[in-house]
């Protein structure tokens, strides 16, 4: 007995084609090489988490001229076909747009991602790979939200990215590119284990 399968058209999209279509959306979407993924929401402690380095970084940037952003500044890695949300962004360079709508940032120095069930893998793996395209980016950093952990990744010279990981409540992350300085305890703050 013969089966049939079905095969659905995968539709994929120009760069272009996204913009246009993400800035009138009513929900946030990846670009990964012409396919659209939707991006999930985010758990209370994920929002902690986000507005506690947001918060933290600005509090100590404020008298310089880095920026900080977060979740809905849309970052492109154009080498990779990418683009995505990291949930902060730091820049200190003078920063690039792809265009006037200045809703695509082209060089961030410092990104970080706060590890969601649903994503952590892809944000490991794939996404880092993509992010090392990048050569503004200096330090990337992961934080789970589900136990004290903090990863980071700094540039070292000959493109090599050297880990070091955070797990307890009175270490401290320090962000060399940025001079920034981070407590674990600040980073988890509210946030309840």
């Amino acid at each position: 007995m013969e089966t049939m399968e079905t095969v659905t058209a995968q539709v994929l999209l120009t760069p272009e084609e996204y913009l246009v279509r993400e800035r009138k959306a009513l929900t946030k979407s990846e670009y990964r090489n012409g396919q659209i993924v939707a991006m999930p929401g985010a758990s209370r402690k994920h929002n902690l988490i986000t507005v506690n380095i947001s918060s933290g970084l600005h509090f100590q940037l404020q008298e310089r001229t880095c920026e900080v952003y977060t979740n809905d500044m849309r970052v492109k890695v154009s080498t990779a076909g990418l683009y995505t949300y990291p949930d902060v962004v730091v820049v200190c360079d003078e920063p690039r747009f792809e265009n006037k709508q200045f809703d695509t940032l082209l060089n961030p120095t410092v990104l970080v991602e706060v590890l969601s069930p649903s994503t952590e893998a892809y944000d490991r793996d794939e996404k880092f790979a993509s992010y090392q395209k990048l050569d503004s980016l200096q330090e990337y950093v992961l934080v789970s939200q589900d136990r004290v952990r903090v990863e980071h990744y700094l540039r070292k010279p000959a493109a090599r990215w050297e880990l070091t990981e955070f797990r307890s409540l009175g270490d401290v992350l320090r962000l060399v590119s940025i001079r920034c300085e981070l407590s674990l305890y600040a980073i988890y703050a509210k946030v309840q284990y």
